[in-house]
């Protein structure tokens, strides 16, 4: 076993300088994690600590910690995969694209997988009207939603059928500030936006009031996934703390 943690937690490591490497954020986690999970292991195998020195309740008191936090993040990420694979509900009044990250002008990758997902759904259901939702932030020179406008444009989707809503800056926001341009509460609503996202979205939408709402599962890079869905459980967290599901 403690071989196998001290592999492990170098793969931690060696996670943590790749994202950071791409400047993902949180990655942190993933260096605490390797640091955390090599410490141990080192005691647990090559010293006397573990098998000498510590009194058995409190070897069985950490045992039963390190279990509880692992079942309640298996849990979490139980929930998270459970929205990460609905297929669309048809014929939506409304699909809320939800904003992500803009690299100068142009949509980063989880922007462009929401996007091209929308459009496709938009061509899909002629009578659907989307509403672009994103603000902007440091290092965009446009607003989230004015970018998947553009986008959107190109994939040939009339700009009749889309709403801007440029202030927002989370995803409580974006749905808050969504519900006061169209009545996404009382109609059936989609929700755009990654996998890994839907559950929390759908939560914090329910949440709000949205009365028939749903996921529109958008597809992330799958060398981040591991790490998204980290982030994603203690956001769940987060949440749950604060209120807002």
């Amino acid at each position: 076993m403690a071989t196998a943690l001290l592999i492990l937690g170098i793969l931690c490591l060696g996670y943590y300088i790749s994202l950071t490497f791409f400047g993902m954020d949180f990655a942190i986690i993933w260096l605490l994690a390797g640091i955390f999970l090599v410490c141990f292991g080192y005691t647990l195998g090559w010293t006397r600590l573990w098998t000498q020195i510590l009194p058995r309740g409190v070897k069985v008191g950490l045992y039963g910690m390190f279990l509880f936090g692992f079942f309640i993040f298996a849990f979490l990420e139980l929930l998270i995969i459970s929205g990460m694979s609905g297929q669309p509900q048809k014929n939506l009044d409304y699909i809320v694209v939800l904003g992500a990250q803009v690299r100068g002008e142009r949509p980063s990758r989880a922007l462009r997988k929401r996007i091209e997902k929308a459009g496709q759904y938009l061509k899909d259901h002629p009578s659907t009207v989307a509403i672009l939702s994103g603000g902007q932030g440091p290092g965009e020179e446009m607003t989230e939603a004015v970018c998947i406008q553009r986008e959107l444009l190109k994939m040939g989707i009339e700009k009749e059928r889309m709403i801007l809503e440029e202030t927002s800056t989370s995803t409580w926001e974006n749905l808050d500030f969504c519900a006061k341009l169209a009545p996404v509460k009382e109609k059936k609503t989609g929700l755009v936006t990654q996998n890994f996202h839907v559950y929390r979205s759908l939560k914090l939408a329910k949440h709000q009031g949205y009365e028939k709402v749903y996921g529109i599962p958008a597809p992330s890079q799958w060398s981040y996934q591991p790490h998204f869905m980290v982030r994603e459980a203690f956001a769940l967290v987060k949440e749950k703390l604060v209120g807002n599901v």
